[in-house]
């Protein structure tokens, strides 16, 4: 692919020559590309073959997940999210060490590797929220919580101007990726006040409704920055600085047995 130059930008085929507008900008590139039949059917094609495969499970894998976290998603979210999400997905995939090259899925690979993915790429949580918090997956109870102690929002909290409050939010949720189904809970604090002020103990518990589960289980973590105008709560730049993170995953592969994590209080990377 060519960077367009000039004064004049084209849209549209020229010969052999597409040109197009993307988030990069204007840009050009040749068409090309092989029969379908020979794609389908020919040997040299097998690894192409087996690899389309694979992404087109860590796609699959990736909107079943998104799907189930929408209600959260939608202010903490990255134009480019979803792709990083299925390069972290391919990741997970490429891990199973059971299933045969074309073969291999997001059950037989290593969905930990999915911990610490930040939905917002502009707005990493450790580099958000620096109080430290423990997350907590009570697989046999369906309990996924979130406890953070006593903070001093000014100073442990990185807000964007503007700022007058902000909400803690976290949501659990089973997902069944070969079914593409979930059962999502999800939980908030109050509008909390961003001031120099020692702030209660916040407890965020999500409660799935299902216990001993086998399916993978998620917690997620974030923050929402609001402003507050004449008694009213707005999202602040349209939740350009919300960060949410994957921070606890357990696989389902040792059922029974709780996960329980302190993290936070990072300084990013």
């Amino acid at each position: 692919m060519a960077r367009q130059s000039g004064i004049i930008k084209l849209k549209g085929t020229i010969g052999d020559i597409t040109f197009y507008k993307s988030k990069d900008g204007f840009l050009a590139r040749q068409k090309g590309g092989i029969e379908k039949e020979r794609f389908l059917s020919d040997p040299k094609f097998q690894r192409t073959r087996e690899n389309a495969a694979e992404f087109g499970r860590a796609g699959k894998a990736s909107k079943a997940f998104c799907t189930a976290i929408r209600p959260v998603l939608n202010k903490t979210q990255d134009s480019r999210m979803i792709s990083r999400l299925v390069k972290s997905m391919m990741q997970v995939i490429k891990a199973d060490q059971i299933s045969n090259r074309g073969q291999r899925n997001v059950l037989d690979g290593e969905l930990i590797l999915l911990q610490g993915f930040d939905f917002n790429g502009n707005a990493r949580l450790s580099a958000t929220v620096y109080t430290p918090y423990n997350a907590s997956i009570a697989r046999a109870t369906g309990l996924l919580d979130i406890n953070v102690p006593s903070f001093t929002p000014d100073s442990q909290i990185v807000a964007p101007g503007g700022t007058t409050h902000f909400r803690l939010i976290s949501a659990g949720v089973e997902v069944d990726f070969e079914n593409e189904t979930f059962v999502l809970a999800q939980s908030s604090s109050g509008e909390m006040t961003f001031d120099n002020l020692a702030t209660e103990t916040v407890s965020l518990s999500n409660d799935l409704g299902v216990t001993d589960s086998t399916k993978p289980l998620f917690l997620v973590f974030g923050i929402e920055f609001l402003q507050q105008v004449n008694g009213s709560f707005y999202a602040l730049n349209n939740g350009a600085y919300n960060a949410l993170s994957l921070v606890l995953v357990d696989t389902g592969i040792d059922s029974g047995e709780d996960v329980d994590e302190g993290t936070g209080g990072e300084t990013g990377e």
